[in-house]
């Protein structure tokens, strides 16, 4: 198993990506959500296993299981790949990461955990904390 790592431009938030892809789900087959991408994986047997991580203003906070890639055509005439994924975000421990052009594989054993449910009594952390707590390797 192999995941794929991308930056989420234009996001300020997990939820902003909530919302654009609840917006862009009308497009997409029931139950699934989309991210068109120019390369192809050359390891796809092993990224079909694996989730997408998303990279929001320099931390990795979320993943998405990958479900399939599709072939897509662009309006240019070029063939890309459509990562076909769950709908359901998990968040993850924030992990900072430097910017970075189109995508990366990213080991399991680099991947952030999913945060654990929140219990009834455990508040959340003030926003940016945990981003910068990750900034120094904490997580």
């Amino acid at each position: 198993m192999i995941h794929i790592l991308k930056l989420c431009v234009g996001a300020e938030s997990v939820e902003d990506l909530a919302q654009w892809q609840t917006q862009m789900a009308p497009q997409w087959r029931p139950g699934t959500a989309e991210h068109i991408t120019r390369m192809w994986p050359k390891r796809e047997a092993e990224v079909l296993e694996g989730s997408l991580y998303w990279v929001i203003k320099g931390v990795i906070l979320a993943r998405q299981k990958i479900l399939d890639l599709d072939r897509r055509m662009g309006a240019d005439g070029i063939e890309r790949c459509a990562l076909v994924l769950e709908t359901k975000i998990h968040r993850t421990e924030p992990a900072a990461r430097r910017p970075f052009q189109g995508w990366r594989y990213l080991s399991p054993d680099e991947a952030p955990r999913d945060l654990a449910r929140a219990r009834p009594r455990e508040e959340a952390l003030p926003p940016g904390l945990a981003e910068a707590m990750a900034e120094f390797g904490l997580r």
